[in-house]
């Protein structure tokens, strides 16, 4: 995902920079939209990989 946030984000700057105004503003939203959908996952993540996760594989 956030790969794909990168590329339409380069995608939105090379636009721009052509002078594409309706394509740059496009590319730009859905790039940050994923931006923030991958920025939530990996705040989820992070937050349950100490605790969740590790209840989930057992003591060791």
């Amino acid at each position: 995902m956030l790969k794909w946030a990168i590329i339409l984000a380069i995608v939105a700057l090379i636009a721009g920079a052509l002078g594409f105004s309706g394509v740059a503003g496009a590319a730009a939203g859905v790039a940050k939209i994923l931006f923030f959908l991958f920025l939530v996952g990996f705040v989820l993540v992070l937050l349950l990989g100490g605790t969740l996760f590790k209840a989930a594989t057992g003591p060791k």
